[in-house]
């Protein structure tokens, strides 16, 4: 059986994912992003700061979200020990 391919691997130290290591992950950090810099050209300029930190809160739970699922399982790292 082939092991998963994940597409954003864990840290070596503490939790969480480090840079992707597929294309996939790449693309979803690339858009991430770019929509994060559209909703700091549309948004900010008429001055509506909670709805910009709400958007950006809303992304950052979505790539979250899409890291734990094609990311490697998280858990506390010391590194190579």
């Amino acid at each position: 059986m082939a092991a998963p391919h994940y597409w954003f691997p864990a840290k070596r130290y503490g939790w969480g994912w480090g840079p992707p290591r597929a294309w996939q992950g790449w693309l979803v950090l690339a858009a991430f992003v770019a929509l994060l810099a559209l909703g700091a050209i549309v948004i900010l300029p008429t001055r509506q700061l909670v709805c910009f930190v709400a958007y950006a809160a809303v992304l950052c739970a979505t790539l979250v979200a899409v890291c734990y699922l094609k990311g490697e399982p998280p858990r506390w790292r010391w590194g190579k020990k």
